[in-house]
């Protein structure tokens, strides 16, 4: 008997509780409230260059 595979599934975050990061004019990043944007911004930039 073959067992069926379900997808798994992931809750939507909920983007009320974040904080909404522009990096450039295409590029958003959400983080925490508490977070720091420009830190954010320095981390996010340097891994994606």
């Amino acid at each position: 008997m073959m067992n069926k595979k379900s997808p798994n599934s992931y809750p939507s975050p909920d983007i009320g509780r974040l904080q909404e990061v522009v990096i450039d004019f295409r590029t958003k990043i959400y983080i925490a409230l508490d977070a720091d944007p420009d830190e954010a911004k320095k981390r996010y930039l340097l891994k994606h260059s």
